[in-house]
C-alpha cells in the first residue's frame, strides 16, 4: 500500500502528541482528534481513527510505565474495568447522536481541577483524601474519551492529581489503563462504523510508538513539582479552549 506525503505528517502529529500525553498522562486523543477535525474529517471517524492508533501507542506507553514501575496496580484495575464499559458506551453513543452537549460542562469541570493542580503546585494546598469513587470516575473519563475523541487522561489524571495522587505513579496508571479502555472503544467502533482512513492510524501509532518510552522515562525523572505545573496549563489551556469553542465560536 502506497501513502503519500501527509503520512509522515501524521508521523510527526502521533510522535509529538505522545511525548506530551506519556509524559503528562494525557492529551494524545486532544492533539490528534483537533488536527483532523480541522481537516474537514466526522466526529466519529475521526474518534475511530484515533483510538485505532492508541491500541499500540498505549500498550507501549503502559509497557514503558510498567517498566519504570510507574504504575500503581490496585488503581490501574479499578479504573480499567469502570473506563472500558464508560468507553464501549460512549462509542456506541457516538455512532447515534452528536455528543456535544455535555462537553463544555465537563471542561469547565476540567478548568477547576486546572486551577487546584496548579494551587498544589505551589505547594499552597496538599490535599489528604484520595479519590473514593474511583470507578464512577474512570466510567466518566471512558464515556468522555469516547465520544470526544480524547478525554481519558485529562479527565482521569487531573482529578487523582488535584486529590493528592503522585504523580509519577499517577500518570504511568492512568497511561497504562487507558491501553484497554482504548482497545474496547475501538473493538467497539469496528463493529458498527468500520475502519477507513489506514493511512492516518499508521501514521499516528509510528509516531507514537517512538515516542512513549522516552516520555515513559521522563516522567520518573523529573521534579513533581515541576510535572504539576506543566500539567495545570496544559488542563487550563484545554478546558479554556474547548470551552470558548463551544460557547463563543
Amino acid at each position: 500500500m502506497a501513502f503519500g506525503s501527509e503520512f509522515f505528517w501524521f508521523i510527526l502529529i502521533g510522535l509529538g502528541a505522545q511525548l506530551v500525553d506519556g509524559a503528562l498522562g494525557m492529551a494524545f486523543g486532544l492533539i490528534c482528534s483537533s488536527i483532523l477535525l480541522s481537516m474537514g474529517l466526522p466526529p466519529a471517524a475521526v474518534s475511530a481513527s484515533v483510538h485505532a492508533a492508541e491500541v499500540v501507542t498505549t500498550g507501549v506507553s503502559g509497557a514503558s510505565h510498567a517498566y519504570f514501575r510507574n504504575i500503581d496496580k490496585r488503581l490501574f484495575w479499578r479504573l480499567t474495568m469502570s473506563g472500558s464499559i464508560g468507553g464501549a458506551i460512549g462509542a456506541y453513543v457516538l455512532t447515534r447522536l452528536p455528543g456535544d452537549a455535555i462537553r463544555p460542562f465537563v471542561y469547565l469541570y476540567l478548568l477547576a481541577l486546572a486551577i487546584l493542580i496548579l494551587v498544589r503546585s505551589f505547594g499552597r494546598w496538599m490535599p489528604r483524601e484520595e479519590v473514593k469513587r474511583i470507578p464512577v470516575l474512570g466510567f466518566f473519563a471512558g464515556l468522555l474519551d469516547a465520544t470526544g475523541g480524547g478525554g481519558w487522561g485529562p479527565l482521569a489524571t487531573s482529578t487523582l492529581l488535584a486529590r493528592g495522587g503522585q504523580a509519577r505513579t499517577t500518570i504511568g496508571t492512568v497511561s497504562a489503563s487507558e491501553f484497554v479502555v482504548t482497545l474496547v472503544v475501538s473493538v467497539t467502533f469496528l463493529l458498527t462504523i468500520g475502519l477507513d482512513h489506514l493511512e492516518i492510524v499508521l501514521g499516528l501509532l509510528v509516531g507514537g510508538a517512538i515516542a512513549a518510552p522516552f516520555a515513559a522515562w521522563f516522567v520518573r525523572h523529573v521534579s513533581e513539582r515541576i510535572v504539576l505545573k506543566v500539567v495545570g496549563v496544559l488542563v487550563l489551556a484545554i478546558s479554556l479552549y474547548q470551552i470558548g469553542r463551544a460557547w463563543f465560536f
